[in-house]
Formats: C-alpha cells, structure tokens, sequence
C-alpha cells in the first residue's frame, strides 16, 4: 500500500478553491531526488499564480502552489550524483536554468511546474542545491527567490562593493535581503518607506538611513542630499508607475536601477532627456540562475546573514499566511510543515 501525503491544491482559479488533499508520497525517477519538505516560503507572485492572474489561462489548474522551499531527501532515484539521501536542500526557483543567459525552456516550479506546498516533492537533481549550514530551515526557504533576486541584482549584476549606496523601497523580502547584502559587502544602504515603525526596524536591521515617504514624498531629492549630491550607486525600483522617474532622478551618473517588482503600477513612465544625461543601466531582474544561488548560500555561510521572517505559519493555515502576505509583511511570510 503506497504511503499517503497532504498537499495543498487550488482545482480552479480564486483562493476559495484551495483545498488540502491527499495524494501517494511520490517515487523518484532517475535523476530525480525524493524532499520531505521543511519550509515553504511564500512570495506575491504566488496569491497570482492562485488567482489564476500568473500567466492565466494557461496554469494548469488544479495546481500545488509554492516556488521556494527547504527540506530533506530522503530518497535518490537511478544516476543521482549531486545528492544523497539525509542531504538537506534548497529548491531553485527556475527549473532549468543553469548558469548563463536565461533558456527558453526554463520553467517556474509552482507555476507551470507542480508547486512545493505538499509534505514531499519529487526534484530533478539539477532543481536543487545544497542549503546553507548556518541557516535552519525556515530561513533557508527565503532564499531561492527573494534572497537570490536581490543577490543577482547587486553582486552578479552590480558589482556591489565598499563605499557606495543603496536605495532599497520597502520593506519585503527583497528589499531587506538587498539591504543585509549590501551591509555585509560595505555598502551604506538607504531605505523608503511609508511606515514609520518599519523605517525603524530597517535601522535596526543596520540601515544607514531610512526616508518616510509620507513626510518625503519627493525622496529622491532626500537621497541626493544623504549622499552629497552624488546619488545612489543601485536603487532597487518596486514600486513601478511614475516612481521609476524618482529611481532616475536618485541616481548618480551611471548609477544602475534594479526593475524588481511592480507593486503599485503595472507599468513604468521614465523622463526621456533625464536618462539620456544620467546614463543608467537599468537592468530588469527575473530571480537568478542556480550557479548564483549557490554562491549566494556560500555568502550567507560566510557573513552569517540571517534572512528576516515576520512570521512562519503551520502547513495548516496556508490561508492566514496568504493573508498576511497579501497586507504586507516585514520581510518574509513563511509556511512550516510541522507545528
């Protein structure tokens, strides 16, 4: 008789729909490796990929949801080399992309790839890589995407280092990642918001500055000021709409803007003369590469980075967890698979 396992599933589009489920543990090919997941932590993208509004309508409804995770494996199919059974691992978030320029057949695992939010997942080899040693599980599952994007965008593509500044807007997973990297790497680190409470946090958290939008509305002419009318070296832009104009008018010549997220607009406007004489590099992030990834879990290792959690939520309160994503949250919103 074949062991059984919970899942969470959504049968069609609308968070009414998800449901727990059972399902036989599943056996792994060749190739493939056999995770008793640890920790799911979850991202925006996911409460679209639930509602259907992530690459709708193709998602292959029903569907597991949930890209990044930490966890055990606990069996290895035929030919498995990178891994053996007690090896404790992190999913990538693309599945299928290496190193190098993104493939074209690379695909999101809980997106058109069955997703991480069950008690075992079954992982090509090539899917995973080793989790930091330093990390415990729930802090280790925030870094396939938050961890890493922020990772991509300032050290494999930014060439962050001592003695610049960095604007991150927020204060989600992908900003405080950015901020913590870039503190661990010498970098001042100016953050936005328009709480006054998450502002002090952020400070805490080791911020060099941190700018209250609602008394500052103008922040970017805050930012030149903080540096001396120099301007920021990266700004990670998050907000979309009309504020990638300020990401502009807050960088230095030369400087580099991050597009990460679109949180408020969907679409971006940015002044045409300002960029001509500003000479941005301004670089769209999709996550990273698996490459990235392991070197960002030897620099974690190494700085002792600790990833921050606003809270983890037991597998049984996916909904609650959503929720609290949904209204914002300080840093990540994790699942826990026990307790």
């Amino acid at each position: 008789m074949s062991r059984m396992m919970q899942k969470w599933v959504v049968a069609q589009p609308g968070v009414q729909h998800l449901n727990i489920e059972e399902s036989p543990v599943p056996t792994p090919a060749a190739n493939e490796i056999l995770v008793r997941v640890s920790a799911v932590s979850l991202n925006y993208r996911d409460l679209g990929v639930i509602a259907g509004e992530d690459g709708a309508p193709s998602m292959p409804f029903p569907l597991t949801p949930g890209s990044d995770m930490a966890g055990v494996v606990v069996a290895a199919g035929e030919n498995v080399t990178r891994f053996r059974e007690g090896d404790e691992v992190i999913g990538t978030f693309w599945a299928g992309w290496i190193d190098g320029d993104w493939p074209e057949h690379a695909r999101v695992v809980g997106g058109k790839l069955p997703g991480v939010l069950a008690e075992y997942i079954v992982l090509h080899e090539d899917w995973a890589v080793h989790a930091p040693r330093s990390l415990d599980a729930v802090r280790a599952s925030t870094l396939p995407c938050a961890g890493l994007t922020a990772w991509f965008a300032l050290v494999e593509k930014g060439a962050l280092h001592a003695g610049q500044t960095v604007v991150v807007q927020g204060t989600g997973g992908v900003a405080l990642f950015g901020l913590q990297l870039a503190r661990a790497h010498g970098a001042e680190v100016i953050v936005t918001s328009s709480s006054r409470d998450k502002l002090a946090r952020a400070l805490a958290l080791g911020a060099t500055h941190a700018i209250d939008r609602l008394e500052h509305p103008r922040w970017d002419e805050l930012v030149r000021e903080l540096t001396g009318g120099r301007g920021a070296d990266h700004v990670f832009e998050l907000a979309g709409g009309d504020n990638l104009g300020a990401s502009l008018r807050a960088l230095r010549q030369g400087g580099r803007i991050s597009l990460i997220g679109v949180l408020g607009e969907l679409s971006m406007t940015l002044p045409s003369v300002p960029s001509f004489l500003t000479r941005p590099v301004i670089q769209g992030i999709g996550v990273g590469h698996r490459r990235a990834l392991e070197a960002l879990v030897r620099a974690v290792d190494a700085t002792k980075i600790e990833p921050v959690v606003d809270t983890a939520y037991s597998f049984h309160k996916l909904p609650e967890a959503l929720q609290h994503l949904e209204r914002g949250a300080f840093g990540k919103v994790v699942v826990k698979m026990v307790g």
